[in-house]
């Protein structure tokens, strides 16, 4: 097979549709860029979890003096009923899960609430006394944060135990919903991309329909005369792809480590550009292979060879 005069077919098949050429560039380029972001967050979600999940904790917060609720009766929690559950968590039975505990007082928390809502006008109606002191339980296995609220809601002088675990677990539902919308607006465009590329390839074939004829009189092969469309096809949606996967990396490296780190301060661990470099080999298959199948089901349904 003469690669040189199919190449030569295909270059000169991208020049007559340079317009089509590069819609199909356009809305490969967008469509993937989505993939790809989609793919980033999904790798993000993961690495979040992983990092939050460990670190978070079970509060345990003990009653203050207005609490109902519980097992308080509007009566501060006495030190012995604190002493009672630090030397639970502190038993035989739940020493194997606790990685590690501290207690946090009426000041300390005061501190802390003063710190996160510095800007906040509820900062100046709250004092020591209306937050609960408590106790923050890393455990071992979060997982197993069952067998310690279990174990410590029916002391006297709990309020709540609460696996922190919860908030987590919604931000991460709204973080999953962002990269399914992703998902789902990519796969929008990706449905137009290959239509737009079944559409270039038909036009192209329309517009070569007596060269085509002349090659089958001669005996040219269906596979040496559809190989230049489905070249055309794939060469167009390659540079889309390219430019998406560039896209991805300046988003990496500009963006989430850029800005994002300076932003968060180091709180979690962010996708770098070693998790750009799996996604945009992933961007190329995706881009060419969708390519080369809907430029070879075009013209195999509409081209008469």
């Amino acid at each position: 097979m003469n690669w040189g005069l199919m190449f030569s077919e295909a270059a000169d098949g991208l020049r007559r549709n340079v317009s089509m050429v590069i819609s199909v560039i356009l809305v490969t380029f967008i469509s993937l860029t989505f993939v790809g972001t989609a793919i980033l967050l999904q790798m993000q979600i993961g690495q979040m979890k992983g990092y939050w999940y460990d670190r978070a904790q079970v509060a345990i917060y003990m009653c203050t003096a207005a609490d109902t609720t519980g097992n308080c009766t509007q009566t501060e929690a006495t030190p012995d009923q604190i002493a009672a559950v630090k030397a639970q968590l502190e038993s035989k039975s739940l020493k194997p899960f606790i990685k590690r505990f501290e207690y946090e007082t009426h000041k300390e928390a005061y501190a802390n609430f003063q710190s996160q809502f510095a800007d906040s006008p509820i900062a100046g109606f709250v004092t020591p006394e209306t937050l609960n002191e408590s106790f923050r339980v890393n455990l071992v296995n979060p997982n197993e944060a069952d067998i310690l609220i279990e174990s410590i809601s029916g002391l006297a002088g709990v309020q709540n135990v609460e696996d922190q675990r919860g908030y987590l677990d919604q931000i991460f539902a709204v973080l999953n919903a962002a990269s399914f919308t992703a998902i789902g607006v990519a796969a929008l465009m990706l449905v137009a991309a290959v239509l737009l590329i079944a559409t270039t390839i038909r036009l192209s074939a329309f517009s070569r329909r007596r060269e085509l004829g002349i090659m089958r009189l001669v005996g040219a092969s269906n596979r040496f005369i559809q190989t230049p469309f489905i070249l055309e096809g794939v060469f167009a949606a390659l540079i889309g792809s390219v430019l998406a996967g560039l896209a991805i990396v300046a988003i990496v490296q500009f963006f989430v480590q850029g800005y994002l780190s300076r932003a968060l301060q180091s709180t979690t661990t962010l996708v770098g550009l070693g998790d750009a470099v799996i996604v945009v080999p992933i961007l190329i298959v995706v881009g060419a292979a969708l390519a080369a199948a809907s430029a070879s089901v075009a013209i195999n349904r509409y081209l008469k060879v």
